[in-house]
């Protein structure tokens, strides 16, 4: 191999050995410089790809949280179904009709005198079914009261049975209005 540019310009005496030193200082300190640089964009790419794997864990997570949200609103859908499908109380047909409220409007379902007593003492609840609406009774009402509130229509408080005791149990407070 050939000389050196330092070695070829100190033998042609352009330059003095102190130049040729200060020279190659200069150098070694640019390539330092470059790689001292280079490391900081290595260690800031790097960072950038921490945050962005970060980032995209955390979206990750919120996907599988929404996910997993959905399927438990689903289990509960299901089960609300599955609770009114098995305790319903069978369609009555007939001239009497037990009236109730239900988003500001007044609706009815047709019921007999026995339906309309538990109705109103809370032992039997109305609640939304596939677009109409369905009797329950009270136990099978509050289990679908803890999963979805939104489906309950009517659920009175419930009344117990007068005392056996009671001074006041032969007077019956009329009801002349059937509602």
């Amino acid at each position: 191999m050939g000389l050196s540019l330092r070695d070829q310009l100190l033998k042609a005496g352009l330059v003095n050995e102190k130049q040729a030193k200060q020279a190659g200082k200069q150098q070694q300190k640019q390539q330092r410089l470059a790689k001292k640089g280079q490391a900081e964009l290595d260690d800031s790419t790097r960072q950038a790809a921490l945050q962005a794997q970060a980032e995209k864990a955390a979206r990750d997570q919120e996907l599988n949280r929404q996910q997993q949200e959905k399927a438990e609103q689903k289990a509960r859908a299901a089960q609300v179904k599955q609770l009114i499908e098995r305790s319903r109380l069978p369609k009555l047909d007939g001239e009497d009709y037990y009236n109730f409220v239900d988003d500001k409007k007044v609706k009815r379902l047709p019921v007999n005198t026995m339906v309309r007593n538990k109705l109103s003492n809370g032992w039997l609840a109305i609640v939304r079914h596939g677009g109409g609406y369905e009797i329950i009774p009270r136990e099978a009402a509050l289990k679908i009261q803890e999963r979805d509130a939104s489906r309950i229509v009517l659920l009175n408080t419930h009344v117990e049975e007068p005392d056996a005791d009671d001074p006041y149990a032969a007077y019956q407070i009329p009801d002349d209005l059937m509602w």
